[in-house]
């Protein structure tokens, strides 16, 4: 089960819709089928079989107001005209799922002179009449063409599915000539395919519409690439890969997560089967609908996420069940230039400050792409480069940087780099970190509030405003008003590098590596900030990979002290972020013998690296699960089991703050030069006041270690490590994973080992669960132990499950634990789904 941030249904919330205008109420309706020498005109529709979907011509309208206009009406409409789709026909928000003419409206006085139909050569068009001749607005392109087929026997149907199909018949079969599933639209309905046919090369993929009144093509787009890897893509210039799942995630990681997650949900519950099918002619992702009489479609909004929708009968609205990316502000550029993004507000676009809406229209529309312009043209222009400019810089505090910057060399200090940003005409932004001096160039993209508290001084980005709107800025924020704009940024300025300067004396004389010291911890040492060229010379140019995980790889290096360390360098601008912050504002503040130590970090442009002790003898999932590695001893194994847990104890119990760490897996687990077990990898872990019990925090975690919870979609707590935990536990008995599959030739099934621990545990059989490998060298009553304490730990309901504490007093032998129950959860998923 991979981490809920790689997989593609998780976020809740509602799905906005515009109402739309739609045929009369007295339309007529020609049934299912149109055909040879029939006209489908506007006003009316086509209906499938089962009454599911209609066909027809429409209008998007921008109000809140489902209005149901006759052809000859006037409208108002700021739409760009009419459209033939096809939508829900019984479901009361008009709801479109393909759109045909998408990029080529219909204007409102050519509407009774427009038709559907079959052409002369067999293709499906929208034709304009108009006098004597007839122009072509839209046409299908037949594929499937034979010397068998007639045109006269050629009918369009719209199925029960809500694929338009154009079909010929032949003196032994129907012949499929075209279908509207292979040529989607911003929609998946179920059963149609988002991947490559191989033979014809034909790509199906979704494409964003621009607005809420404008299906035409949008910014973004969810597509299958020929490697067999799902990409969410922003088009416009620059192309950005947003984000991704590969297609050995998808099917063997990711189908049956989607599975057990829309299972335990009530109202998805039997609805669906996700597939990834790849075979010789095809490779396309898609999923079926077991209940006909549900309402469902993906769709790849305007601001780039991709989302399944569910029809909810109690509450008549569309509910988004699942959301990928979770939150919207992790789409790239989903705000246009010069804004910032704040997942936490609603709308989660601003503009920043002096700054305003490019089309306000457009973001009503909800697409705000566009971004904001400036209230006041700049002072520096190509005619006056050689001059002194007037323009300043206005700091906004505790915000991601933009992507794209540009590095000053020679810009030793602050003032060196607002001045070389300053005599650039074309510089819109600078930062100035660790003695790095970063400047930004044209527009300014995905700059997103922090949720997380201020680590660097890089989360100051300078903006470059002119001096009438930074002086207007600090009037309406009542800013020493008596004071003139010029001085007042001379003061903050040499105030914050007087305060910078008697810093870095002090911290100079108590640390002696290279770079700027960032925070101290409880003992000696403390974080410090490191270069980048320190860390390339430190690993030898990243030659030497410990490993790797989800967000980067792992080298080893040795300081100029001789310090041995482990670099992590996080790939991917946003993920990487997100981690990289989640993990210093952790692990960073914190010291205990049992998690691993974060002695630095590296913070520059787009390069975020993080600077651990190094484990000489690696990760326990190595020395359990591969055979070339030293198999560990009974008293090692049980060692790393307590230390394990009085890590994670102080974690939960210890800290200022509740950490749940979140991702607690054999590979998480490091071990020093005496076995001695460090917990590592806090970019999943999540922070919980102390007047908190639990907090809702998006999917998160590995396959085979998340608790239920995970997929219910409740606040957790810091029981989902201990869940956790106990699957670890129960692989450090074994010495192997805890699930593998046995096939025979008509049936599979799951021997999962979690189930065995607890049905051996009741039989008083442990010892047949022990690593063969010991040889029966272990301690029996340690084993009953652990054994009892794993299968507590692994309960469905969380309140049954031990706090880290009460294991950690078990594992030590001053406290016993009563037999525990069989989990129904475990049990039930031994057995195999059934193969689509």
């Amino acid at each position: 089960m991979p981490p809920l941030s790689c997989i593609l249904l998780l976020a809740q919330g509602l799905l906005l819709f515009s109402s739309l205008h739609t045929p009369s109420c007295s339309a007529a309706t020609k049934g299912d089928t149109l055909m040879a020498g029939q006209v489908l005109a506007v006003g009316d529709k086509l209906v499938s079989r089962n009454g599911k979907f209609a066909l027809g011509f429409f209008q998007p309208e921008p109000t809140g107001i489902i209005s149901k206009p006759t052809v000859n009406t006037a409208t108002t409409s700021s739409s760009p005209g009419w459209y033939l789709g096809i939508w829900f026909n019984k479901i009361p928000v008009f709801t479109t799922v393909w759109v045909a003419n998408r990029e080529k409206p219909i204007a409102d006085p050519e509407l009774k002179l427009t038709q559907l139909k079959i052409s002369r050569d067999g293709n499906l068009v929208i034709i304009l009449n108009n006098a004597s001749t007839e122009s072509i607005i839209w046409s299908t392109t037949i594929v499937n063409r034979t010397t068998q087929t007639s045109t006269n026997a050629t009918s369009v149907v719209l199925m029960n599915t809500g694929n338009l199909a154009l079909i010929a018949e032949s003196p032994s079969s129907n012949i499929l000539l075209w279908q509207s599933f292979d040529y989607p639209v911003d929609v998946g309905l179920p059963g149609a395919k988002l991947g490559w046919n191989k033979v014809t090369g034909l790509n199906r993929q979704y494409i964003s519409k621009k607005s809420l009144i404008d299906p035409g093509l949008g910014s973004y787009s969810i597509e299958l690439d020929t490697d067999g890897v799902v990409l969410l893509r922003r088009h416009y210039p620059p192309s950005v890969v947003y984000w991704s799942w590969s297609a050995g995630k998808l099917s063997y990681e990711l189908i049956p997560v989607l599975k057990s997650l829309l299972n335990m949900k009530p109202q998805t519950k039997g609805l669906f089967n996700p597939l990834y099918v790849e075979n010789n002619e095809e490779k396309y992702f898609t999923y079926t609908l077991l209940n006909e009489s549900s309402s469902t479609f993906v769709s790849i909004d305007i601001s780039g996420q991709i989302k399944l929708n569910v029809w909810s009968q109690v509450r008549q609205s569309w509910e988004t069940i699942y959301a990928e990316p979770e939150v919207p502000c992790l789409v790239s550029a989903t705000c246009g230039p010069f804004t910032i993004c704040n997942d936490k507000s609603s709308p989660f676009c601003d503009c920043m400050e002096s700054f305003s809406q490019k089309s306000p229209r457009d973001w009503e529309l909800g697409d705000r792409t566009g971004g904001c312009v400036r209230n006041t043209p700049l002072d520096c222009t190509a005619s006056k480069k050689n001059t002194s400019s007037t323009d300043m810089f206005h700091p906004i505090a505790r915000v991601t940087l933009p992507l794209d910057s540009q590095t000053i060399g020679g810009a030793t200090t602050q003032n060196k780099c607002a001045e070389a940003c300053l005599n650039d005409c074309s510089c819109t932004a600078y930062s100035y970190n660790n003695s790095i001096c970063s400047v930004w160039h044209g527009k300014l993209l995905n700059v997103n509030l922090n949720d997380v508290t201020d680590i660097t001084a890089e989360d100051v980005l300078y903006l470059r405003l002119s001096a009438k709107d930074l002086q207007s800025l600090r009037e309406d924020n009542k800013r020493k008003p008596n004071v003139g704009v010029i001085v007042a940024t001379a003061s903050i300025t040499s105030f914050g590098l007087l305060m910078l300067i008697l810093l870095l004396m002090v911290w100079r004389n108590k640390f002696k590596w290279f770079g700027v010291p960032l925070h101290g911890t409880h003992g000696s040492g403390g974080i410090v900030a490191l270069r980048y060229t320190d860390l390339c010379h430190a690993t030898k140019n990243f030659s030497e990979k410990l490993g790797g995980g989800g967000f980067g790889s792992v080298f080893k290096g040795v300081l100029s002290d001789s310090t041995s360390i482990a670099v992590k360098r996080l790939d991917g601008a946003r993920q990487g972020e997100k981690q990289f912050r989640a993990e210093v504002s952790s692990i960073g503040l914190i010291q205990h013998i049992n998690l691993v130590k974060l002695i630095g970090f590296c913070c520059e442009g787009d390069k975020r690296l993080l600077v651990y002790e190094h484990m000489l003898n690696g990760s326990l999932d190595a020395h359990l699960f591969q055979s070339s590695s030293t198999v560990l001893t009974w008293i090692t194994r049980y060692r790393i089991a307590i230390g394990v847990a009085k890590g994670l104890s102080y974690l939960h119990q210890s800290c200022r703050e509740c950490i749940i760490h979140c991702d607690i897996k054999p590979q998480n687990i490091l071990l020093d030069a005496s076995f001695v077990p460090k917990i590592a990898d806090f970019g999943m872990a999540t922070i919980v006041g102390r007047d908190f019990s639990r907090v809702l925090t998006t999917f998160r975690g590995t396959a085979g270690y998340l608790a239920p919870e995970w997929l219910s979609g409740v606040a957790i707590t810091p029981k989902v490590d201990v869940y956790s935990f106990g699957m670890v536990l129960l692989e450090i008995i074994s010495g192997t994973r805890n699930s593998h599959e046995v096939y025979t030739s008509s049936s599979c099934h799951v021997a999962y080992f979690p189930v065995q621990a607890i049905n051996k545990l009741h039989e008083g059989d442990v010892q047949s669960l022990v690593d063969p490998q010991l040889h029966g060298d272990f301690n029996l009553e340690e084993a009953v132990r652990i054994c009892k304490v794993a299968c507590w730990c692994i309960q469905d309901n969380e309140s049954d499950r031990p706090t880290m504490g009460e294991v950690v007093q078990v594992l030590e032998g001053l406290q016993e634990l009563d037999m525990p129950p069989m989990p129904r959860l475990l049990a039930a998923i031994t057995k195999c789904s059934d193969v689509a």
